[in-house]
């Protein structure tokens, strides 16, 4: 997260969005590129990565435990960026010199102690004042379990992590749906002996055991009557990458709602990631009533890609059931600002995880619904917006240094009556460095 001045900012009442924006690499992929090429054996090259400060959180702390890292422009007119990562290979992570500072980057964080955990090394991990607020005991649990110790204030940031030279292999179920811990826990996983299990009963997004199969590892998916388990076993030599990122499903999803609400729009979003475990906002908005056509899907590198053609259109209510959550977590904030132009009431279900994300999103989304003038409520874990196809606005939004807090007001205030001011513009840089000037493209207007 960036220490750079506070931004305030507001958009202007938008005419129709029209174009097709430039979007970055998806968040995910781009985490697990750089960490799982730093485990393989060789040379890879990655294109298309998400340059946000999440991102090279992770790139910053894979160099300092031992990856080389080289960032250069390819020759060529359109002078493509290539990362190239040479890997140190499973159990060749080292003693860091100081501290790995993870930044606002939770993926980072919890990931980075899944892969230090089953080494022979001391590792402190830092982070921002929004990231050392956010649970980490259900990462050191069961890393705790592998043999790793742990010294930390409550289960959160600062702490620091003894890694094992003696892990163990365990079989764990999942107490909340957590793609972030399943993650840790297998990346733990390839440098210990035997198998270890990851069960969950609700699915999360799949992208470290698909990326970790195609590089080599030994990754068995076991149906269960409820859920899934999923064995690694350890110890396997992956192969370098080679990867095109796709474009990032949750950044698409701020200009993507945007064309839904903002009347005459007409927008294309080209090379979207669609993975049916990170698509749960499109086919919410599609039973809204949203046009969304997708066109030219494909499958590239074994993930689904789409372009998504947006127009705008008048949307309905819903009631979005709990099981859907961890397949559009990071989605509820822009979601709201959606049913909060359908006409009538949404109910958003099991949304207790938004509390644990960069800000206590449910909170602060119906605190900021209520401040524009929308009748708001939570109920439990559930967020109830009675929508009136029209938001009035006129408030500053304490962002709480929430990139997806930021975005979302700053979309409503393309549609309000009065201009919506969030306090500060900064934690966009996280996940999104080029969304002012994407949006700018289409015709949205900005004031500082």
């Amino acid at each position: 997260m960036s220490s750079a001045k506070p931004t305030p900012l507001s958009a202007k009442s938008s005419g129709p969005l029209i174009g097709t924006p430039e979007l970055p690499g998806d968040k995910s992929i781009s985490h697990r590129a750089i960490m799982f090429a730093a485990l393989a054996v060789g040379e890879s090259r990655i294109t298309g990565l998400l340059e946000g400060e999440d991102v090279m959180a992770t790139a910053a702390a894979m160099r300092a435990i031992g990856a080389r890292i080289e960032r250069r422009e390819a020759s060529g007119e359109e002078k493509e960026i290539v990362w190239h990562i040479y890997g140190v290979g499973v159990g060749g992570l080292q003693q860091p010199d100081g501290p790995l500072d993870m930044g606002n980057s939770g993926t980072s964080a919890r990931l980075i102690m899944g892969m230090c955990a089953t080494h022979p090394i001391t590792v402190q991990f830092t982070g921002d004042a929004s990231l050392s607020r956010r649970p980490m005991k259900r990462v050191m649990d069961p890393l705790s379990q592998m043999g790793a110790q742990f010294e930390s204030r409550d289960g959160k940031m600062p702490l620091t992590l003894c890694g094992t030279n003696m892990p163990m292999p365990i079989s764990y179920e999942l107490p909340v749906a957590s793609a972030q811990v399943k993650s840790a826990i297998l990346l733990a996983g390839l440098n210990t002996p035997g198998r270890t299990t990851v069960i969950e009963r609700t699915p999360t997004r799949d992208y470290t055991e698909s990326m970790l199969r195609a590089m080599g590892a030994d990754v068995q998916i076991e149906d269960l009557d409820e859920g899934k388990a999923i064995h690694i076993t350890g110890y396997a030599e992956l192969k370098p990458l080679t990867l095109q990122v796709p474009r990032d499903p949750s950044s698409a999803a701020f200009p993507c709602v945007a064309a839904c609400i903002v009347p005459g729009s007409d927008i294309l979003l080209k090379d979207v990631g669609m993975n049916p475990t990170r698509a749960g906002l499109y086919v919410t908005l599609r039973e809204m009533g949203a046009k969304i056509e997708l066109q030219n899907e494909r499958i590239e590198n074994g993930e689904k890609i789409a372009d998504l053609r947006v127009q705008y259109a008048q949307l309905k209510p819903i009631d979005v059931p709990s099981g859907r959550a961890p397949s559009m977590i990071d989605e509820y904030p822009i979601l709201a600002i959606a049913c909060a132009m359908a006409n009538g009431t949404s109910r958003l279900r099991g949304l207790h995880e938004l509390r644990a994300k960069e800000s206590d999103r449910l909170q602060v989304m119906a605190d900021g619904l209520l401040a524009c003038g929308v009748k708001t409520e939570i109920d439990g874990d559930d967020l109830i917006i009675h929508g009136s196809g029209k938001i009035q606005g006129g408030a500053t939004i304490t962002t709480h240094l929430d990139h997806r807090i930021c975005m979302s007001f700053l979309i409503a205030s393309l549609v309000a009556q009065q201009p919506i001011m969030i306090d500060d513009a900064t934690p966009i840089q996280t996940s999104f460095p080029n969304f002012i000037p994407m949006m700018e493209q289409l015709g949205a207007e900005f004031n500082l």
